[in-house]
């Protein structure tokens, strides 16, 4: 694994610095644009996909299917101090063992949060990225050894590298986890960065995670192809490869190598981060 983050770190480097996108949004159409978001909408990707295990024997036991279901409440918008708008978040993640007999549910993870968003903008007064402060607590909701569950206080920050590519980096102080859990931060680590890439646009994209544990190459790479074959609607096909840890709780030490198929509602609330001045 040590190879794949040296190649996704240059090809973060070339991104980067390859190209400067100088297009964009003044803060009158950031603050117009926050004024008119909707109260609910979705916060990560809302899926269901189902697939293999590609490092383990193919039976009903290594294949399964995962969704996820994820929303925000936006509470204010840029009304508090420093033009800061506050948000609740929540996520549930779930692991179904379909294929078995019964087919039974191996693991269920909940990921409520709040959290304050503010526009970062650069001399010129434009959009430069998107600031986001969050308090969030993660847990499979079960108790006694079975227990999983930590807490964070994170800050991300996202920003459009150009037109097509978007960038998003974030990282966590945990707390409250070392009584059931004390090695979960060896393999969640205390960050992760994101590439979005519009292979292309409005139709093919390729969605990259990566997050590094700190127990010796523990940690995730997460490559997702997404295509979007009805213009009028945010439903995407998709194909995603997981290999690394902690996909779950319940097993967060476990390495697995996953490659599942199916379909995504996409979030697209930092889309604007990509907008033209005059496309808003």
């Amino acid at each position: 694994m040590k190879n794949n983050y040296t190649v996704i770190l240059i090809l973060v480097f070339n991104f980067c610095y390859g190209q400067v996108f100088s297009q964009r949004l003044s803060r009158e159409k950031i603050n117009d644009t926050i004024e008119k978001m909707p109260t609910f909408s979705n916060h990560k990707d809302n899926y269901f996909i189902t697939g293999i295990s590609t490092n383990k024997d193919l039976n009903s036991k290594t294949a399964d299917a995962k969704y996820q279901i994820s929303f925000k409440a936006l509470l204010t918008r840029n009304t508090l101090p420093f033009d800061t708008h506050l948000f609740l978040t929540y996520t549930q993640k779930a692991f179904w063992n379909v294929y078995e007999f019964s087919s039974p549910f191996r693991e269920l993870n909940f990921n409520p949060g709040v959290g304050l968003g503010k526009p970062v903008y650069n001399k010129s007064n434009r959009m430069a990225g998107m600031a986001y402060l969050q308090l969030e607590h993660e847990s499979n909701g079960r108790d006694s050894i079975y227990s999983r569950s930590w807490n964070s206080l994170s800050l991300s920050y996202h920003t459009a590298i150009n037109e097509n590519l978007l960038l998003s980096i974030k990282g966590w102080l945990p707390f409250r986890y070392k009584k059931d859990n004390p090695e979960l931060i060896d393999y969640v680590g205390y960050g992760k960065l994101s590439l979005t890439y519009n292979i292309i646009p409005d139709k093919l994209l390729v969605d990259l995670m990566l997050r590094k544990g700190i127990k010796d190459w523990n940690g995730t790479v997460r490559t997702r192809l997404l295509y979007k074959p009805f213009d009028s609607s945010n439903f995407n096909l998709m194909l995603e490869w997981y290999k690394g840890n902690a996909e779950s709780l319940i097993n967060f030490e476990e390495n697995r190598s996953m490659i599942r198929a199916g379909f995504v509602l996409k979030a697209d609330e930092l889309n604007f981060l990509k907008s033209l001045p005059d496309a808003i």
